[in-house]
């Protein structure tokens, strides 16, 4: 399975519903795994080899995710803003509830996404 092609499923009565549009096939179980594997099989049945990744949607589950990535920014900042104010990696995790290999992570992203210094003076970067 080289190719991986992700659908969408909805909640149907007592049955997920998964469509791959692009290549017209359905798949349907009573979990997601089985919704998954049918949708496999339907592509199979196309002579197609992929792995199908399933996303569950509803409109109270767009609202978790928007929650978890709102989370997510708000937990960069916080753990950013902290940092510049010089304190501890072991505050840090206590006063954002996270484990330290975390705050670590996050500290790793900002200083990766950053742009480099600028020397005012020279007018260039570093």
């Amino acid at each position: 399975m080289s190719e991986v092609i992700a659908c969408r499923a909805i909640r149907r009565g007592r049955v997920w519903v998964a469509h791959v549009p692009e290549h017209g096939v359905y798949g349907v179980g009573h979990t997601l795994k089985a919704a998954r594997a049918s949708v496999e099989r339907g592509l199979a049945l196309l002579g197609m080899s992929a792995e199908v990744v399933v996303t569950p949607t509803a409109p109270e589950l767009e609202t978790l995710r928007s929650a978890e990535d709102a989370y997510a920014a708000a937990l960069s900042a916080a753990v950013s803003a902290l940092s510049l104010r010089r304190a501890t990696l072991s505050d840090i995790s206590t006063a954002t509830k996270v484990p330290i290999r975390r705050v670590k992570a996050l500290l790793a992203e900002r200083t990766k996404d950053s742009p480099p210094p600028v020397d005012a003076a020279a007018g260039d970067t570093r």
